[in-house]
């Protein structure tokens, strides 16, 4: 099964498969993006994350490779009286534009596998203004025995060492690996091994 056939299938459950609030360490670290910036959100799926954006005052991009997702988030940005400019993309072999926002979000986007990764984060880099910020959460590999959400390749998953050679040479504002309990609607719900990082692109 491709990645849009499985997750049209996945989203296509009546409820939003991760819940309709945002990511909690979104909304910690957000105060960290300049009022009224123009942001990113990454395979944003339902839309959860994008919408909250938006209702901060940020002009959002939502990217996602399900039509399905993108429904349901176009359906819950109306519901909370705003817009969100979404693109339906394979995030593993989009043209990612150039210096094109101030702040680009990344939220458990580790279906990627280390070489589709890899260019996720080039993307990302890529995509991201100068002094613009990246702000991402992912599982780490101890993630596998608590069973609670994410993927089962332990490949996928991120270590502190991974994401600082990752972003060398941009400045990490905030990295931190915490085992915290998330209630994420049903695809995300109990004690999670996570990893956090706010990395700035020098200017």
């Amino acid at each position: 099964m491709d990645h849009r056939t499985q997750w049209n299938s996945r989203f296509s459950a009546q409820d939003y498969i991760f819940g309709t609030a945002p990511n909690r360490f979104l909304t910690e670290q957000a105060h960290r993006i300049a009022p009224a910036s123009s942001v990113l959100a990454v395979a944003d799926g339902e839309g959860r994350n994008g919408v909250w954006l938006a209702q901060q005052g940020h002009a959002v991009t939502g990217i996602d490779i399900s039509e399905v997702g993108q429904e349901k988030a176009a359906k819950l940005a109306a519901e909370r009286g705003v817009t969100l400019d979404l693109k339906l993309v394979d995030v593993g072999n989009w043209d990612w534009p150039e210096a094109a926002y101030d702040a680009v979000v990344a939220i458990f986007i580790q279906f990627a596998d280390p070489a589709m990764r890899e260019r996720i984060f080039t993307g990302m880099k890529r995509a991201t203004k100068p002094g613009g910020l990246i702000l991402m959460q992912g599982y780490r590999p101890e993630q596998i025995g608590y069973g609670t959400g994410g993927p089962s390749a332990v490949e996928n998953l991120y270590t502190e060492e991974l994401l600082r050679t990752a972003f060398d040479g941009w400045t990490i504002e905030h990295l931190e690996a915490h085992d915290s309990a998330i209630e994420e609607g049903a695809g995300h719900k109990g004690m999670s091994a996570l990893i956090d990082i706010v990395a700035r692109k020098p200017a």
